[in-house]
């Protein structure tokens, strides 16, 4: 991997126009209300050892794809509150997680409980065992009766963007956002309506094997879909968005994409080797699909075009984790770089 030149043949597996498109500052934050974004704010940043997060400019990238970019796991952090705040935690997890993320969330004292089958089947037995057992859930994907916990938890995505906005005076065109269940882009979305001045293109990143994103806005309703073999994306492996973030996607995305797992690796070595920037970047298998469905992006000459992408744009990347799973960071840093 010496250069750049493989990217020119980087793809997309779908691309899907937003036609029910209609940004309007007042609908998103109805469902995550500005005084939740503001007071999330307040409390995280008043935290012991708070960093905003980093705006890192991608200029190796740049030179090869005729854009500018820039570069910025629920259980975990849910164990880590915990811990914190000194209350029990139980954290149910699929057969897919790996045995490393479990070792990371047991090192937060929390009782790590492992479920049969996909991500569907853990959260379905939280459900259960919580309602049985009266235990508080603490979960990111809302419903029309649970709606508190995951507006707070989108609440905590948008500060991104309130910390973003304080690096930069450029004004950002584009955004690519990662989706599982929807929370974080929701999160962010909801963040650029309340802190930005202009509004970007928004543009929904997922694996192609789990594109319920693309396929909800395809049929305009919320779409469950099957998942025939799990990315190695796991973290957004998901079959079906959560409420609110549908609420808020649904109208705010311009377009959606989805990516195979076929550049991942490559990707993530990339980032720390300073191939796509001076810096050398930690980012997991869930940041690399944001630049390669951007990749993917300028090399679909229609997409494109429908995007308004071009010499002048000034792209945001959310790079949505680091190397939280070690083990599975090390393998795909080995595969990447051969």
């Amino acid at each position: 991997m010496k250069s750049l030149k493989s990217i020119k043949n980087w793809t997309l597996t779908k691309s899907l126009k937003n036609n029910n498109f209609s940004f309007k500052r007042n609908y998103v934050l109805r469902f995550v209300p500005s005084l939740l974004l503001t007071n999330a704010f307040k409390s995280i940043s008043s935290w012991k050892n708070y960093k905003p997060t980093p705006l890192l400019k991608l200029d190796k990238l740049q030179k090869n794809i005729i854009s500018s970019a820039t570069a910025g796991n629920h259980g975990r952090s849910v164990a880590w509150g915990a811990k914190r705040l000194g209350l029990k935690c139980k954290i149910f997890v699929s057969q897919y997680v790996s045995d490393t993320r479990v070792k990371e969330i047991k090192k937060f004292g929390a009782e790590v409980i492992r479920v049969k089958g996909d991500y569907e089947n853990s959260l379905n037995e939280c459900k259960k065992l919580s309602k049985k057992n009266n235990w508080k859930i603490v979960q990111d994907v809302s419903t029309k009766d649970y709606k508190l916990v995951p507006q707070l938890t989108m609440a905590g995505y948008s500060i991104m963007i309130k910390e973003i906005s304080k690096q930069t005076n450029q004004y950002i065109t584009h955004i690519f956002l990662q989706a599982g269940v929807g929370g974080m882009a929701a999160g962010v979305v909801t963040g650029v309506a309340k802190y930005f001045k202009r509004i970007p293109k928004i543009i929904i990143v997922e694996p192609d094997r789990a594109d319920c994103v693309l396929q909800s806005i395809k049929h305009n309703k919320l779409k469950k879909i099957k998942i025939k073999k799990e990315s190695i994306m796991g973290g957004m492996s998901c079959n079906e968005m959560s409420y609110i973030p549908w609420q808020i996607l649904k109208k705010t995305s311009n377009c959606c994409v989805s990516v195979s797992d076929r550049n991942i690796a490559k990707t993530v070595a990339m980032l720390k080797d300073k191939k796509l920037s001076k810096n050398s970047i930690i980012g997991g298998e869930c940041s690399a699909p944001g630049i390669i469905s951007l990749v993917g992006v300028c090399n679909d000459t229609k997409i494109k075009k429908i995007i308004e992408l071009n010499e002048n744009s000034n792209v945001l990347v959310i790079g949505c984790e680091g190397n939280a799973d070690v083990k599975l960071y090390k393998q795909l840093l080995s595969k990447g770089r051969k």
